[in-house]
């Protein structure tokens, strides 16, 4: 018996040990761009590192809710991609971890700006204007004019023409409200908010569901991130891609650390990663045309030129905090949501 004691104890320590090496070797990954994306980034991470990566897709918005929800036995590592106003809510309401990655010197001022205003929690990832799109043939088959600007939206003949996403589920319709606030003052942004609610025939869950539907033909005008629109006539949709007369807010999607991450060394690892020009260039293999923060990634000749787009001062101190989003939210719930089609 002894003997056999003898010959199982080491056999069954080197299975231990393997068992916590193949445990320590994973990510779980809260991914909040779109689909293809997330699935490259995770599958190339995997590939460069040998860490098993176990990835979410949700937008913004839910995914900030889930982190919210699992707060007290957190079960993501890192949260990658969406707009940068929930990231920075998270923040604020301590559940993403301070961490300052070695690459910040390659990379813009304004992902650097983001992680100084979260004490570290978040960093810059890409930066994407918020604009429209419309399907070309749509609109021609609708006798319709081509709007260029904000305010051509809530004209009577757009009616059942618009679509935009939730902003309680989509950063990119929050950006959407915060933009109109900032853009018009609070009054009148609600204003144009619920003029446009009269002629929106959907509120979706995800920011690019809008111009997707556009770009199949189901819904004529889409309200949603510039390059989203662009991937569409990239991709050979009739869209035409506006930016806004009155001006425009902005994104800066970001990337935070879950605070208890089960697995931190591998959160730590993939943070670096994402931030290197291999990683951010991998956006171009996806026609996702967002503006990368390192210096050194490509830029496509078909994403939007950030420099000839209006672009207001977006204030996402303020709009990126836990109070004024949810006091937005609730105004919007309350004064918009509920008004008849």
């Amino acid at each position: 018996m002894n003997n056999i004691k003898r010959l199982l104890i080491p056999s069954l320590i080197a299975m231990a040990a393997s068992v916590t090496a193949a445990q320590a070797e994973k990510l779980t990954l809260y991914c909040s761009a779109q689909e293809d994306w997330c699935q490259l980034m995770a599958r190339s991470f995997e590939d460069a590192t040998g860490i098993d990566v176990n990835m979410t897709r949700k937008s913004s918005g839910e995914t900030f809710a889930q982190i919210k929800a699992e707060s007290s036995n957190p079960k993501g590592d890192v949260w990658w991609g969406g707009t940068g106003d929930p990231h920075l809510q998270a923040a604020e309401e301590d559940l993403t971890e301070p961490y300052v990655t070695p690459m910040r010197g390659e990379l813009h001022d304004w992902a650097i700006s983001q992680a100084t205003s979260a004490g570290d929690k978040t960093i810059g990832i890409y930066s994407g204007a918020l604009g429209y799109g419309y399907n070309t043939d749509l609109l021609a088959a609708n006798n319709l004019p081509e709007p260029a600007c904000w305010k051509d939206l809530l004209k009577p003949e757009y009616k059942g023409h618009v679509q935009m996403a939730n902003p309680n589920s989509s950063g990119t319709a929050y950006t959407t409200l915060a933009t109109m606030v900032q853009l018009f003052g609070e009054d009148e942004g609600f204003d144009f908010m619920k003029g446009l609610h009269s002629n929106v025939n959907q509120y979706t869950k995800s920011g690019s569901a809008p111009i997707k539907a556009a770009g199949r033909g189901e819904n004529t005008i889409g309200i949603v991130f510039m390059h989203d629109a662009v991937k569409q006539a990239v991709a050979g949709f009739p869209v035409k891609v506006v930016a806004p007369c009155e001006g425009t807010g902005y994104e800066i999607g970001s990337m935070s650390i879950i605070k208890g991450a089960r697995n931190m060394d591998e959160a730590k690892k993939f943070y670096d990663w994402a931030l290197s020009t291999d990683a951010q260039n991998l956006a171009l293999e996806v026609n996702a045309f967002q503006v990368s923060s390192n210096t050194g990634a490509e830029a496509s000749p078909s994403a939007p030129d950030m420099s000839s787009i209006k672009l207001i001062d977006y204030d996402f101190k303020t709009y990126g905090s836990s109070a004024e989003r949810k006091r937005l939210l609730q105004k919007w719930d309350e004064e918009v949501s509920t008004l008849p089609h």
